[in-house]
């Protein structure tokens, strides 16, 4: 194999071989627009003073000229990374997506850049979790749960001066910028939709208890029983952790349960709710025939499967949008502000119908 031929005399490649790409400096953006470097300077940092039409036509060059400014080098002289970091623990798929999508959309056009920063178990090693923001270097951080709802983790953060947005908090919403929506008002609405088909033989498949949505769906699914008249005693319930396999897990040990089964199924989560129904048709039960069965978040699998899937939409792109947009407002200086209330919506597909006679 041939080896690379360099110059002697430039230390560059030889002829016939590929040059090495290079940025464009705020230099040749200064000839280019007929402008002094520290305008040009002004113009990309937004700042202050700067005549709109010069402002335009910096701008302009700088496109043409396909400038990426050095966010390295710009963190040297303000002190600052220009990280913002997303940071979530072992969700579904799908809901890691939209997400990513949210942050990403808020951030287009904006001098910040995101990075992924999962982390497992934060409630059980809250001080590894804040070493480890610490450590990245952050301007700020989007949590999304079960982070969003560490107290002593937003302590922390206040304390090392660090920005944060959180989706979804159930605890002290007016900290940061909380972006949230009424998780035990959205279950109670799906529970109030298989009662109204008939059902009152239920089972419920908690998520990760870690979650304090679970502690709220459990919480509307209880409103709705006990308008109903049936008391949460009287209710099949099993823990689950907010994916497939344990949804597969809690309707084995329903189905293992003496007496009567269940006519229907309330997972926490779509993918609990799909390992549900992968478990109840190794068993021989039709769905929705023989059982009905709802999920929540509205994931891409809920689309998927067949009987599609009876669920709760949960706005999580919005909700990561508005979390990203709020930290963006705190990391201009500016107040924190009101927490933002997303709407849910409940979408009734082939997954559920009335029981049986």
């Amino acid at each position: 194999m041939s080896k690379r031929r360099v110059s002697r005399k430039t230390g560059g490649l030889t002829e016939g071989e590929r040059p090495i790409s290079r940025r464009a400096t705020i230099y040749e953006i200064a000839t280019a627009a007929g402008v002094s470097p520290k305008t040009v300077s002004r113009v990309l940092n937004d700042e202050p003073f700067v005549k709109d039409a010069v402002r335009d036509r910096v701008k302009a060059v700088a496109k043409e000229l396909n400038y990426q400014p050095n966010i390295a080098a710009k963190g040297l002289i303000t002190r600052r990374s220009f990280i913002i970091g997303l940071t979530y623990e072992r969700p579904s798929p799908s809901y890691v997506v939209e997400l990513q999508r949210g942050v990403l959309e808020r951030l287009a056009d904006e001098r910040y850049r995101m990075i992924i920063l999962p982390f497992r178990d934060v409630c059980a090693r809250r001080d590894d979790f804040i070493a480890f923001l610490r450590s990245a270097a952050l301007d700020g951080v989007v949590l999304a749960p079960p982070g969003s709802d560490e107290l002593e983790v937003l302590d922390q953060l206040d304390a090392a001066k660090i920005r944060y947005g959180r989706i979804a908090p159930q605890l002290s919403p007016e900290r940061g910028a909380s972006s949230l929506m009424d998780d035990t008002a959205a279950a109670r609405e799906v529970a109030e939709h298989l009662l109204a088909l008939g059902h009152r033989r239920l089972a419920v498949i908690l998520g990760d208890s870690t979650h304090r949505s679970s502690t709220a769906r459990s919480e509307g699914y209880a409103q709705a029983f006990a308008a109903a008249g049936i008391a949460m005693d009287d209710v099949c319930v099993e823990q689950g952790d907010y994916t497939f396999i344990s949804g597969e897990a809690a309707m084995q040990r329903i189905l293992a349960r003496p007496g009567p089964r269940p006519t229907a199924i309330l997972a926490q989560n779509d993918d609990m709710a799909v390992g549900a129904m992968t478990m109840a048709r190794e068993a021989g039960l039709a769905i929705p025939e023989d059982l009905s069965v709802t999920g929540f978040d509205d994931s891409d699998i809920a689309r998927l499967v067949m009987p599609k899937l009876t669920t709760v939409r949960q706005p999580v792109f919005d909700m990561a949008v508005t979390a990203t947009d709020g930290l963006l407002a705190l990391l201009a200086g500016e107040a924190t502000p009101a927490p933002v209330m997303h709407a849910h919506q409940l979408l009734v597909r082939q997954s559920t119908a009335a029981p049986k006679a």
